[in-house]
């Protein structure tokens, strides 16, 4: 099929990494890599930081010119086979592929849509509620979690859903890594405010209570909370933490090859890419049970999943692993084999093509 695909939140093209964007990234590989030809329909981005509506206002604008343009393109070269849009939610909802999609009759697909009923206040009830009517227009909604799945079938029951599970590229992975440094740690976050923040809060307080064992630890990732971020760790001493800034997301497998254990608590994460690379490298993962942790990190099996909140249970989770070097060894070959078996690309691809095999196209 000839695929029109839409990022709202952050383009493919985005110049600043995330989660988001190589989520972006990958589904269009795996589209690609299943023989659909995909082509970017629009680079606005809709998001909304704060409920205000003349930003809203303003965004909807930009959004009714951005769809007419593509309708004259539409109606000179021809029209797309299907609409697919990455991630839409209250903060970043669609307002181009719903509309453009019912007047040239072209099937809408969302991925990763969600739902949550306690936004609802405010211009964020008006927000939802466009995703609201797209997930019921569409054709299908791919979740990624069964915590989105569940949202999006409380908000609108007759929608269509389907599950695909999140993924990686790991070509990167595919050599056997040689792992020098056992007892390093490895962190790849964002430092912003918020739940990144709270992470790595949780983080710096579990190291503090283990400083007894011989661990070092390496952090990639930088943000306008980078100075709150350090501070955090201001008690620990200063040369067992290496401080590597935001380097190019090529760069991440070799330092993943270089550590030991993964940790990184997790609040708020939507699943987290990072875990996926962690695990492809060959890091066991230290992380809670929280948000949509559980999706990528198979407790007992690949890592350790401890309770929300609890400090010392992520810091014996930690300690475990570090004191333990059989059992770190057994998990880090089960993630290794989770990923590259279950969670690549190819598998993906597999998955899309079974979905999207079941939308009539005209």
């Amino acid at each position: 099929m000839r695929i029109a695909f839409y990022a709202p939140l952050k383009s493919p093209n985005h110049p600043v990494a995330s989660g988001d964007r190589q989520m972006a990234r990958m589904l269009v590989k795996a589209l690609e890599h299943g023989g659909h030809s995909v082509e970017l329909a629009s680079e606005l981005r809709f998001y909304l930081r704060e409920p205000e509506p003349k930003s809203f206002d303003a965004l909807k604008i930009e959004a009714r010119q951005e769809a007419a343009g593509l309708t004259k393109l539409w109606d000179r070269d021809g029209k797309p086979d299907l609409w697919f849009s990455y991630h839409p939610y209250y903060k970043a909802p669609d307002l181009i592929g719903p509309g453009l999609a019912s007047a040239f009759a072209v099937p809408y697909v969302t991925a990763e849509a969600s739902y949550s009923r306690r936004r609802n206040a405010g211009l964020w009830a008006d927000t939802q509620a466009l995703v609201a009517r797209a997930v019921e227009q569409a054709a299908l909604n791919i979740c990624f979690t069964q915590r989105d799945r569940q949202g999006l079938a409380d908000a609108v029951p007759d929608a269509a859903l389907g599950m695909l599970s999140p993924f990686i590229d790991t070509s990167a992975f595919r050599e056997m890594p040689a792992r020098g440094y056992p007892t390093r740690l490895v962190t790849v976050a964002m430092m912003r405010p918020g739940d990144k923040v709270e992470s790595y809060r949780m983080l710096a307080q579990a190291l503090g209570s283990i400083g007894h064992l011989p661990w070092t630890m390496s952090v990639v990732g930088d943000g306008p909370a980078r100075d709150e971020v350090k501070a955090q760790f201001a008690g620990l001493p200063a040369d067992r933490i290496e401080w590597l800034g935001a380097i190019e997301p090529a760069a991440v497998p070799d330092v993943l090859y270089r550590g030991g254990i993964y940790v990184w608590p997790g609040y708020g994460e939507a699943y987290g890419v990072a875990y996926l690379e962690a695990q492809a490298a060959g890091l066991p993962v230290v992380a809670q049970h929280i948000a949509g942790v559980p999706e990528v990190v198979r407790d007992g099996q690949t890592g350790f999943l401890t309770p929300p909140g609890d400090v010392a249970a992520f810091a014996s989770a930690i300690e475990r692993l570090l004191a333990r070097n059989d059992e770190r060894t057994i998990m880090a070959a089960e993630a290794r084999r989770f990923i590259l078996e279950e969670r690549s690309l190819g598998a993906a691809a597999v998955r899309l093509g079974e979905l999207l095999s079941k939308i009539p196209v005209s």
